[in-house]
């Protein structure tokens, strides 16, 4: 765990040093380089965090995942577990902030997305950094480890190339990999 907590502090000083003119380049990259993957195209559901802070930009995939007609779905805490539960939404208007200070959609039962409901789902995955094995690292409370688990679509890694790193990341029991890894210098298959 020390270990693990070493690694985020340094990714999240290299992440926040990084220019935002530059972070903005990179997240422009990565959305292209997700926005041509087959797996999007096909994918019926997008399921998506919505970044926050100095996190790989989402909005710019959310709009263009909207304008392809497909559902957005973004998780919800489940309070006192390390579950999500995913919403649809159709704006990022409405959202109410979380503990964590996450923007969350209502838990509205009849806006509610299972992925094992979906044909064809992809999911787009945070990390301070991932390993060219799709491993990441997180923010260490396990939501991601425990939904990719059970994700029963491609799993897609959102990280800028400055943050992959090229060691193997640590890596416990339960942690899952990621099935692609979207940089702004191309995309990593494992």
């Amino acid at each position: 765990m020390a270990e693990k907590n070493r690694l985020r502090e340094r990714y999240r000083a290299l992440r926040a040093a990084m220019p935002s003119a530059a972070r903005a380049a990179a997240d422009e990259a990565i959305a292209a380089q997700v926005g041509g993957l087959p797996a999007f195209a096909g994918a019926d559901a997008v399921f998506t965090y919505l970044s926050f802070g100095a996190e790989v930009d989402t909005r710019a995939l959310i709009k263009r995942t909207w304008a392809a007609g497909k559902t957005v779905a973004l998780p919800r805490v489940v309070p006192g577990t390390r579950q999500m539960r995913w919403y649809a939404v159709d704006s990022l208007d409405g959202l109410e902030r979380s503990s964590f200070g996450v923007d969350e959609p209502a838990a509205d039962p009849s806006r509610e997305v299972v992925p094992g409901d979906m044909r064809r789902p992809l999911a787009l995955v945070p990390g301070f950094s991932f390993d060219r094995e799709g491993y990441r690292l997180g923010y260490g409370g396990g939501f991601y480890d425990g939904f990719l688990a059970d994700f029963p679509g491609v799993s897609v890694g959102l990280c800028r190339a400055a943050q992959l790193s090229e060691e193997a990341l640590p890596r416990d029991a339960h942690d899952v990999p990621v099935a692609l890894i979207a940089t702004d210098q191309g995309v990593l298959r494992r």
